[in-house]
Parts: structure tokens; sequence; C-alpha cells
């Protein structure tokens, strides 16, 4: 491990809240980005450490045009090193939208009365996945409100039910959850269902802030929800994701929020977050939330460099909230997964092309409404590799993102060659001709450049094992 947690004013304790509010203005405020300063931490982190609020708090203040610069450099060169040029795909299945909650920015707000509420039944459940599988997916996020419906058992059941779908050469290898705080025990029950990482967002780190959009519901209290991965870590779940919707406090007081958080699973767990996020508000049914503190375009590309930079071993999620040309931009600052084909509306994977979103029957808008095939047509065109890859996780290599930067050659030993396969099996199952004759291209390319570091010829072996009809092979 290359980390090393600080110790701040709230010591980090399992299952206590963490966060001081004035001691993370205190960073920002004092924080002094000299040329020297930043040069010095963008260098820490290239060298794969952590960094901490302080150095953070000195990121977020540079203004400088070529301070700035420096940082998404910075930031590009950092991911090149540790994850290549893969980006792993999936897609969000929203199972119910029944909340007790009163979000101010979320359409599925229990006084938003021009919601239409609905529970997918199983059988629904089947024909959406299947859709999903006629597409490519294999991995999936499933999303829930926060109800007395959806129980840790209905979690795990709707879980096992998905996993058992399999159409021709279709499955869903991996099941991520977006659901409310559980206890220890709920959250064992959903790990026993096999489930990859349990997200749950803080939307805020600012208590105060906090109070302001959560009138009402469970969501209400903020250290129920702030522990709430404590709580997981103490179930022997230890894939977690956090995140921060950006737009709802200074967002440089959430990136810092972010940053302690991750302290403070390294320091009771060992381990940090699998993946952060950092979704913006956008529009959503009857949203009841002022634009003081909404985003700009060159502060998210800005935020998302500093993020990668901050916490180098994380994936990073960057989600179709984003319009296509945003996250052409942003994805090469450090972003490592991205969500393709999304749709939000219940059951309208195999009933509807997106083509119209009616935000009664959504979260919140999507800008990026592009199919999974036109979104890796454009990740080949600009040589990045999709993958499906979910080696690691079923053969117990949990744990093993921070391999990805403290073990030299993890990336062209496993993750690279595993990505390969997974494009492969998508090119053969999926894809046009004009995208096999591309993707095949650049999998020749990437095949040149890990001559000397991994077993090339057992990889064209495979892939020639996956074009005679055999899938799932992995290193």
């Amino acid at each position: 491990m290359k980390f090393n947690p600080e110790k701040y004013r709230i010591p980090d304790e399992r299952m206590k809240p963490f966060i001081d509010a004035d001691e993370i203005w205190e960073y920002i405020n004092n924080a002094k980005p000299t040329k020297e300063r930043v040069r010095e931490i963008i260098a820490k982190s290239l060298d794969k450490n952590r960094l901490n609020l302080e150095e953070v708090a000195t990121l977020v203040n540079t203004t400088d045009p070529e301070l700035v610069e420096e940082i998404l450099q910075g930031a590009r060169t950092l991911k090149e090193r540790i994850y290549g040029n893969r980006i792993v795909l999936f897609a969000p299945l929203y199972i119910g939208n029944k909340c007790t909650n009163n979000c101010q920015y979320c359409g599925f707000r229990a006084s938003n009365k021009d919601a239409i509420r609905m529970t997918l039944s199983d059988e629904e459940i089947v024909q959406e996945v299947e859709a999903l599988e006629d597409n490519g997916q294999k991995r999936l996020i499933l999303v829930y409100g926060e109800h007395p419906e959806y129980s840790a058992e209905y979690i795990a059941h709707t879980v096992r039910l998905v996993y058992g779908i399999k159409k021709n050469n279709g499955e869903i290898r991996r099941v991520n959850i977006n659901a409310a705080p559980l206890d220890i025990e709920g959250f064992r029950k959903v790990k026993e269902a096999g489930i990859g990482t349990y997200q749950i967002f803080q939307e805020t780190y600012h208590p105060e802030a906090y109070t302001w959009y959560h009138p009402s519901g469970k969501k209400k209290d903020f250290e129920w929800r702030l522990t709430s991965l404590d709580r997981a870590q103490e179930a022997g779940l230890d894939d977690v994701g956090i995140g921060a919707l950006f737009g709802l406090y200074d967002w440089r007081f959430e990136v810092l929020g972010l940053v302690r958080h991750t302290n403070h699973l390294e320091a009771c767990y060992n381990v940090g977050p699998h993946t952060i996020s950092f979704p913006r508000i956008k529009s959503a049914s009857g949203l009841n939330i002022t634009d003081k503190y909404f985003v700009s375009d060159s502060d998210f590309v800005k935020l998302v460099a500093i993020l990668r930079l901050a916490v180098p071993y994380t994936g990073m999620i960057l989600t179709a909230r984003e319009p296509a040309d945003i996250r052409r931009q942003v994805i090469q600052f450090g972003v490592s997964q991205i969500d393709g084909g999304t749709k939000l509306e219940l059951g309208s994977y195999h009933a509807s092309k997106n083509e119209h979103q009616d935000l009664n029957k959504e979260q919140f808008e999507i800008n990026d409404n592009r199919s999974l095939g036109e979104i890796i047509d454009e990740l080949i065109d600009h040589n990045y590799i999709p993958s499906f890859c979910t080696a690691c996780y079923r053969l117990g290599r949990t744990g093993e993102h921070f391999m990805e930067f403290s073990v030299p050659g993890f990336i062209k030993r496993y993750c690279t060659p595993n990505a390969l396969l997974t494009l492969t099996e998508y090119l053969v199952d999926y894809a046009n001709p004009e995208v096999q004759q591309k993707g095949y291209k650049l999998i020749e390319k990437t095949l040149g450049e890990l001559d000397g570091h991994q077993n090339t010829l057992e990889i064209r072996r495979r892939i020639e094992r996956i074009k005679a009809g055999e899938r799932d092979l992995y290193f």
C-alpha cells in the first residue's frame, strides 16, 4: 500500500462521524498555490501517493492558467500510467422509484406528486436485462429509491434474479448497487447475493447544507448516511463507492469532503473506496434548488483532474448526466468507467429508443442518450479499449484496484489482456462490420504494445477461441 492515513481534528474511528466543516474550510482558506508547491504536489501524485487535505486544497485554489494546465496534464499522465487506455462500460437499471425521502434535487422525492411511481416486477426485470444483454452489456448497477419495499432481502433477490438471466451469448457478470444505507445485517445479506460495489453518495459533505436539501425522510440523518459504508465494511463488504452531487454546495469543499471520506476508510479499514463519482445537478421533475453552487464546465474538468491526482488508485465514474462533448473532454483526465446506452425511465430498455425523456418517470435528465454501440465506436476511434472485464472480482482479487498502482506491470499482465478479450466478445456478438474492423485493428495495435510484457501468443489463442464460440475467458 502507498497511502498513510492522515490524522485530522476528529479522530477516525469505526462507525463514528468524521467531517469537521470548519477544518475543511480552514484548509481551503489557508492554502497558497505557488508554482513550486503546485508542482511538488503533482509530482507526489505521479509517484502514486494519495494527497492530503492541505495538498488538495492547494490544487482547488489554483487559478493560474499555466498551473491549471499542469494539473490537467498531470491527471492525464497519471491515468495513462495506472489505467492505460481502458474504459470500463456499464449501464444503470432502475428497479423502483418509490421513496420516502424529500430530497429537493430529486425527481423521486416523496412530495413530488407528478412522479409516476412503479417497481419492476420480476418479469419486467427479466425483459429489461434481456434487452441490455441484446446490446452487449455485461455490467449493471441496480438503482432503488429509499422505501420499505426495497429491503436488503428484496435487493438480494433482484441481484440473484439478474445474475440468472442468460440470453444467447449474453449474461450479466457484475451487479453493482446504488441504494439506501443499510444496517450491518442488511449489508451482509446483499453481500451474500454476490454484489460488486455498493454505492452510497453523501450528496454534500457540508452538514448544514445537507439539512437544506433533506428536510424529511430517513435520509435527513446526515450521520447515518455518512457512516453507512463503515457498516458495509463491518459486514465484510469492502468494495464500496462514494460520491458527491456537485451543485449543492461549494465544489471545492465537496472535493475535500471526498478525500476526507477516503482517509477515513483507509484509517479504519485499511481500504479506500473502489470508486468515486462526481455527478453534477441536472434537470429533474420539480427541481427545487437555486443555481448558486452550480459548477461550470471549466471547474468540472478541473475538479475531475484534481480527484484523479488526489486518489490515484480509485476508479472514477463519469455518467450520462453529462453531454457527449463534456464526456469526450473529461474522460482523458482520469475517468475509468462510463455508462453507455443509458435509459432512466423504469422499464424503458426493452420498450423505448429514448428519443424522448419524461422527467416524471426519471430521477433526473440524462444528456448523453447515445446507444452503447455508438459510444463503443467513438471510444475505439479515440484509441480507448472498451472493457467489460469482471475477472478480478470473480477470481478473488478484491482490493487489487490498489495493486494497479503498487505492483509494476499489473495493467499489462491482467487488465489490458482481459479488456481485449471482452472487446473481442463484443465485436463478435454485437458489433457491425465497420466497428468490427476498427476494433480488431485496435486489438492488433495493443498486442504489439504488449510484446515483451505479456504472453501475447496466449492472448491471441484466447481471442481465436472466442471467435470460435467460447465465452468468458480471462486471466
